[in-house]
């Protein structure tokens, strides 16, 4: 009897701890309460949601709440479209400024690039460069295994093993995660309206790359001297657009003997 008794007030006991415990973690919680700006949910529903990275930030959610700060945080997203940048400056009560579009491009046709031993090791791009620079002739040569496909977050590169990838305009949101994995620095971010580029990246004189490359920029100055707009200079051995004065004329895409600079002719 006196054994149930006891228990019973044990039973009591821990539970009338538990409620006052409980009762005072819900005062606890009210009063240190943090408050949460409505407005950046409404911010988040706008963001693409991928938390990339690519702004610098640990996710939307982080960059949503620079937004709301201060509005640091509408430049440094790559991946928000114009359109959603001006609902946020709408949510936001204030104008963001809008950024020309961009794209990853990239820049080798490395497919035609002679090798100079058969890699046989991991298949990753950073790997490859550790021994010797990789295994192409030239050192400025895509590796072609597909690093760059697999930390883009937007399935925006197609790729098969040993060839070089290719990035699809329709999927780019330009984030920068390929340029920054790329060992070999050959993907590049380019105005979304640019249809002519060089696609090459070697700085080696034309003489090599000649012998190693059939399709890479010899700095035979042709582009240069053929373009009327002067959008053409040739810096450390390779031809260079600006792409604020490029006209997308493709003049400098038929005279080129190496077939280096290319034309995009999709639209949009």
């Amino acid at each position: 009897m006196i054994g149930d008794i006891m228990v019973l007030l044990s039973v009591i006991t821990l539970g009338g701890m538990g409620l006052i415990f409980g009762l005072l973690l819900g005062l606890a919680s009210k009063k240190f309460a943090v408050k949460v700006d409505p407005r950046i949910e409404m911010i988040l529903q706008v963001l693409p949601g991928s938390n990339c990275g690519a702004c610098g930030f640990a996710g939307c959610r982080s960059m949503a709440e620079v937004f709301v700060k201060s509005g640091a945080g509408a430049i440094s997203c790559p991946v928000v479209s114009g359109e959603n940048l001006r609902k946020i400056g709408e949510i936001l009560g204030e104008e963001i400024q809008v950024r020309e579009a961009q794209v990853a491009r990239v820049m080798c046709q490395g497919d035609e690039s002679k090798v100079k031993y058969d890699y046989k090791g991991v298949s990753d791009c950073r790997a490859a460069y550790l021994l010797a620079g990789g295994y192409k002739a030239c050192s400025y040569a895509c590796l072609g295994l597909g690093t760059c496909k697999e930390v883009c977050p937007f399935d925006a590169i197609r790729w098969e093993k040993g060839k070089t990838p290719e990035i699809l305009m329709d999927k780019c949101t330009a984030c920068g995660k390929c340029v920054e994995v790329c060992p070999t620095k050959v993907i590049s971010l380019i105005p979304k309206k640019a249809r002519v580029y060089v696609k090459c990246s070697s700085l080696d004189k034309g003489a090599v790359v000649r012998k190693i490359c059939k399709v890479g920029c010899i700095a035979c100055g042709i582009c240069v001297k053929v373009c009327e707009p002067g959008a053409i200079t040739m810096e450390n051995n390779l031809a260079k657009i600006d792409y604020e004065k490029c006209t997308n004329c493709g003049i400098c895409v038929e005279k080129c003997p190496t077939n280096a600079i290319v034309m995009d002719r999709m639209k949009g």
